[in-house]
């Protein structure tokens, strides 16, 4: 029978701290990108990072700027909006990869 409540499979990838930088730093041909608000940015963020806002007005007409040859790493404060953002992406045909449990999880 049919499996009505059954989520659609992710096509992203999460990655813990570890992972999510290691492959970022070996990665020729990665951007960092930080979905959180511009002052969650402007608080801090993680060196290198680019500022897309995943709640904006601004957000699917940004990505549609973005570079489909390159890999994404995504991250927001916990890890759900940047797991969002992924998705968006992926659905558009970007390589992407979240940084589960958030910007707290890079490794410091």
């Amino acid at each position: 029978m049919f499996n009505l409540f059954k989520s659609a499979p992710k096509s992203y990838e999460d990655l813990d701290g570890k992972s999510f930088q290691a492959n970022y730093q070996a990665a020729s041909n990665a951007e960092l990108l930080d979905v959180r608000t511009a002052s969650e940015f402007a608080s801090g963020t993680i060196p290198g990072a680019m500022n897309l806002d995943v709640n904006s007005r601004e957000f699917q007409k940004a990505i549609n700027t973005l570079d489909k040859d390159k890999e994404y790493y995504v991250f927001c404060r916990s890890g759900n909006r940047s797991g969002m953002a992924c998705q968006l992406l992926s659905e558009k045909g970007f390589r992407t990869y979240n940084l589960a449990g958030g910007i707290g999880a890079w490794p410091r």
